[in-house]
C-alpha cells in the first residue's frame, strides 16, 4: 500500500503541471507505481487506511490520473500498456504481445475462482453483490467460517492451488488489492475487485 505521509504536498503541485512532462514528475513516485504493478497490483482510486479504518484517496491512482498521457507513453516503451478502467475506477499494467503468458492465465484464472467462490456464498446468502464493496458490510468472521467450513468450497480452492484454503486465497486477493481486510475477520472487495466480479456474474449469466 502506498505511503500517504510525503505524496500529497508535492500531488498537489503536480495537478496543474504540463502533462507528459518528466521533470515535472518525481522519480520515486513513478517507482513506486511500477513496483505496484510489477507485484501484480492493480491501482485502486481509494485504498484502505488501517490506521484511520476508512477509505482514502490513493494517490498513486491520482497521480497517474493527472498524468495520463505521460504514463501511457512511458509503458509504452516499455512494451506494456496502460490501461484505465473508469468504471471501476482503477488502473492496471497489460503486456502490449497478443500471446499472453502462462503465468498471467494462471493468476487471472485464480482470481476468478476466489471471485467467483466469495460472490456465489455472498448471493445464496440473500444479500445483494454490491455490499461485497462496503467496508461496513463485506465479509464478516461468520461468514469466513462458513465458506471455510465448506468442503465444495475447499475442493474448488485446492483446485486452483490455494492448499491452505480461503486463507489462503483472501491473502491472495489483498496482495493484489482487489481485497481489503478492514480488521479481524472482515473483508470487502475493492473497487476493482467488485468490477471484475460483476464481469464474471454478466458472462456466467450469459452463458
Amino acid at each position: 500500500m502506498p505511503d500517504f505521509s510525503d505524496m500529497t504536498e508535492t500531488e498537489n503541485s503536480l495537478s496543474a503541471a504540463p502533462v507528459g512532462s518528466f521533470e515535472q514528475i518525481l522519480p520515486a513516485h513513478s517507482a513506486a507505481i511500477y513496483r505496484e504493478f510489477q507485484a501484480g497490483r492493480v491501482i485502486v482510486r481509494d485504498v484502505w487506511d488501517n490506521n484511520r479504518s476508512e477509505l482514502r484517496a490513493n494517490p498513486l491512482y491520482n497521480l497517474l490520473y493527472n498524468h495520463l498521457s505521460h504514463f501511457r507513453t512511458f509503458y509504452e516503451h516499455l512494451g506494456s500498456e496502460l490501461v484505465f478502467n473508469e468504471t471501476g475506477a482503477f488502473f492496471f499494467l497489460k503486456e502490449s504481445s497478443d500471446d499472453e503468458s502462462e503465468e498471467h492465465d494462471e493468476n487471472a484464472f485464480r482470481v476468478q475462482v476466489v471471485l467467483l467462490l466469495i460472490g456465489r456464498y455472498f448471493a445464496r446468502s440473500g444479500r445483494d453483490l454490491d455490499y461485497l464493496g462496503r467496508p461496513d458490510a463485506g465479509l464478516n468472521e461468520q461468514d469466513l467460517e462458513a465458506m471455510a467450513g465448506d468442503d465444495e468450497y475447499q475442493d474448488i480452492l485446492r483446485a486452483a492451488r490455494f492448499e491452505k484454503g480461503l486463507t489462503e486465497a483472501l491473502d491472495y486477493l489483498e496482495k493484489r488489492n482487489l481485497v481489503f481486510r478492514a480488521g479481524a475477520g472482515r473483508y470487502f472487495l475493492s473497487s476493482a475487485g467488485l468490477y471484475f466480479l460483476g464481469q464474471l456474474v454478466h458472462e456466467y449469466e450469459q452463458a
